[in-house]
């Protein structure tokens, strides 16, 4: 099993920052590279459709909106991995109006090294989080 974790502070409340990604199917309001989300089972699953126009289907396993946090499973994607679960979290910092956002996950790389798995869901990420921090923060020439 492999695992990786990326995070980002953002000078925004943490409230603020649960507010856009608390929901189980809100990634299209900050991540462009998922411009589709469906939810289905009660809330609990959500079809994603990426850029390409591939689908990936996620499970809602663990959910705390006191504590700013989600857990997910993949029951389909493109990704050459398996048991993969995910956890999404906002947590306060020790500087005020500041969130930190943890995004972690574990799998089990299937064709594939753990390093090379690693590398890929790190980047996920971290790619995502900057998506997070521009959309939070919009640079004043993008306003």
């Amino acid at each position: 099993m492999a695992t990786t974790t990326a995070s980002i502070d953002i000078a925004v409340s943490p409230d603020r920052v649960w507010q856009l990604i608390g929901g189980f199917d809100s990634l299209p309001d900050w991540l462009p590279y998922i411009p589709t989300s469906e939810l289905s089972d009660g809330g609990r699953l959500r079809r994603l459709v990426n850029e390409e126009g591939e689908v990936i289907v996620e499970r809602l396993e663990g959910f705390d909106n006191e504590a700013r946090t989600y857990s997910y499973s993949i029951l389909r994607a493109p990704f050459p991995v398996t048991g993969y679960r995910s956890t999404l979290s906002v947590h306060e910092t020790t500087r005020q109006d500041t969130a930190r956002v943890e995004w972690s996950g574990t799998f089990t790389p299937d064709g594939i090294s753990d390093d090379d798995a690693i590398t890929l869901f790190h980047g996920i990420y971290t790619q995502g989080l900057t998506a997070l921090l521009d959309t939070l923060t919009p640079s004043p020439a993008s306003i």
